[in-house]
């Protein structure tokens, strides 16, 4: 009566890219848990998997080009939306905006990796890793907005 039509290679390699999702926003996880930033191990992760997920799903639903922008579309929408919810402006000053920027290199990095372009991926991962991490002795102390 109900049948399920599960093809368990594409599921493997569904698995495996996801997989591969996962692990590469790991590292800015980490960096961003470290700083007790309010996003790390369980958000970015998520964002960067759910963003493959959804590119994976468009990829094998719909065969027109168009329909992929629009979902690609939605996703960076909703990573700005996401990140900036991340942002915080306490008088003179903003925090927040480096975590909102690592939420959307993880979307970026999840429709790479959805796409099997994984040198792109791996290299989101890594600069940004690298960005957050060594780059606070370069920062000001106050960063502060002119009201």
């Amino acid at each position: 009566m109900f049948g399920f039509d599960i093809d368990l290679q594409l599921m493997g390699y569904h698995f495996f890219q996801l997989c591969i999702a996962f692990i590469l926003s790991l590292p800015i996880a980490l960096n961003r848990e470290m700083k007790d930033s309010g996003a790390g191990l369980r958000t970015f992760p998520l964002v960067t998997i759910a963003s493959c997920a959804f590119m994976l799903v468009g990829r094998d639903i719909y065969s027109d080009s168009d329909a992929e922008a629009r979902i690609m579309y939605g996703i960076i929408t909703g990573m700005g939306f996401i990140g900036g919810g991340a942002i915080f402006k306490s008088g003179g000053s903003v925090k927040g905006t480096a975590t909102a920027a690592g939420l959307w290199n993880t979307g970026a990095i999840g429709i790479s990796v959805a796409y099997n372009r994984y040198e792109i991926a791996i290299i989101l991962s890594v600069v940004s890793f690298l960005i957050l991490q060594f780059s606070d002795p370069f920062k000001t102390e106050n960063c502060s907005i002119k009201k």
